[in-house]
């Protein structure tokens, strides 16, 4: 007898718009607690990714290796 289980992930697409701060010589742009969550980034203890893509700048948790 085999038990099947089903996951079912619903995620909200939020729109946030932003002003950018000047921090030293660089831009930035501060990321709400509830978009890190969502994405189950720790901003203490993970890196992220930074890449343009069709115009836009994509953010991405790296992937630690096993």
């Amino acid at each position: 007898m085999s038990t099947r289980f089903a996951i079912i992930v619903i995620t909200e697409v939020a729109m946030i718009t932003k002003k950018l701060r000047n921090i030293g010589n660089s831009w930035g742009v501060i990321i709400p607690k509830a978009i890190l969550e969502g994405l189950r980034i720790n901003p203490v203890l993970d890196e992220v990714e930074l890449y343009l893509e069709n115009n836009e700048i994509r953010i991405r948790k790296v992937k630690k290796e096993s």
